[in-house]
C-alpha cells in the first residue's frame, strides 16, 4: 500500500512538473496568408514558411502557425482567427504578421483593404491588441512573387503595402523584418530560371501535380526552408528573448 501511494505521488509530481515546462515555454504565433500556412501532404511540394519556421529554433520555443490560406487582415479577424489567438496570448509571446497579397485583392470586398487606411487600421489592431497581453509583436513584409519581365527583370506586385507597414512598424517601434527585401534579393541572386527552384514549378507527371504546376507565389519546401531561415536569424539579431533559442 505504501508503495503504491508512493508511485501515485511519483507520478503526480511528474506530471505537474511536465506541465510547468511546458507551460513556461515561449510561443511564437504566426498570422498570416498561404505564403506562410501549413500545407497538406496532397499539394507537397507546396511548403509555407511558417510550417518550418520550428526547425530553427531549439526546444523551449513552440510555432503556433496560425497563417491561412487566402486570409487578408480582413478576413483574419472578420472570421474571428485573431480573437481565438489574442484569447490565449500570455506575456512574453511572440506574434508574427505578415499580411498583404491579399489585402490588395480589389475584387474581392470581403478580403479588400485600402493600405493607407484599412490595412495599416488592422495592423495597428494586431500590435496594440498584442501588447496589451504582454506579447511582444512582429511585423514581416510579405515575401515577393517572382514575376520576372522579358527583361530578367524582377517587378515589385504589391504597390504600397509593405511601405505602410514600414511606415508602421517605425511609427510604433515594432520590430520589423523586411521579407519583401530579403526574399527580393534572394530571388534576384538566383535569377529567372534558377529561381523557379525556389517555387512551386512542377514537372507534369508528379505524383501530385499529374499535369505540372506553374506558381509564382508560393514556395516550395527548399523556398520555405530559406525564408524560415532568414526569419529565425533576423530574430537573433533582435533583443528579444527567442533570440538565444535560435539553432
Amino acid at each position: 500500500m505504501k508503495q503504491y501511494l508512493l508511485l501515485k505521488i511519483f507520478l503526480l509530481a511528474f506530471i505537474v512538473a511536465g506541465f510547468t515546462i511546458s507551460k513556461d515555454k515561449t510561443v511564437i504565433y504566426t498570422i498570416g496568408d498561404s505564403t506562410m500556412a501549413n500545407k497538406t501532404a496532397a499539394v507537397y511540394p507546396e511548403t509555407g514558411w511558417g510550417q518550418v519556421l520550428s526547425d530553427f529554433f531549439d526546444h523551449e520555443v513552440i510555432v503556433k502557425n496560425h497563417a491561412v490560406n487566402g486570409r487578408s487582415t480582413k478576413s483574419f479577424i472578420a472570421e474571428k482567427r485573431w480573437k481565438a489567438i489574442c484569447d490565449s496570448l500570455k506575456p512574453g509571446d511572440f506574434v508574427m504578421i505578415q499580411f498583404a497579397h491579399n489585402d490588395q485583392k480589389e475584387k474581392d470586398s470581403s478580403r479588400y483593404t485600402n493600405p493607407y487606411t484599412a490595412y495599416r487600421k488592422n495592423l495597428l489592431r494586431f500590435i496594440e491588441e498584442t501588447q496589451a497581453k504582454g506579447a511582444t509583436p512582429i511585423l514581416l513584409t510579405p515575401i515577393v512573387r517572382r514575376n520576372f519581365n522579358e527583361f530578367g527583370t524582377l517587378i515589385d506586385t504589391h504597390g504600397p503595402y509593405p511601405e505602410v507597414m514600414r511606415g508602421v512598424a517605425k511609427e510604433k517601434n515594432i520590430l520589423l523584418i523586411d521579407l519583401q527585401m530579403m526574399t527580393e534579393e534572394m530571388v534576384i541572386r538566383h535569377g529567372p530560371e534558377g529561381s523557379k527552384g525556389l517555387y512551386l514549378h512542377v514537372q507534369s507527371g508528379d505524383i501530385n501535380y499529374p499535369q505540372g504546376k506553374e506558381d509564382n507565389t508560393h514556395l516550395n519546401e527548399k523556398g520555405a526552408r530559406m525564408v524560415a531561415e532568414m526569419v529565425a536569424t533576423e530574430i537573433s539579431r533582435f533583443p528579444v528573448s527567442i533570440a538565444g533559442h535560435v539553432k
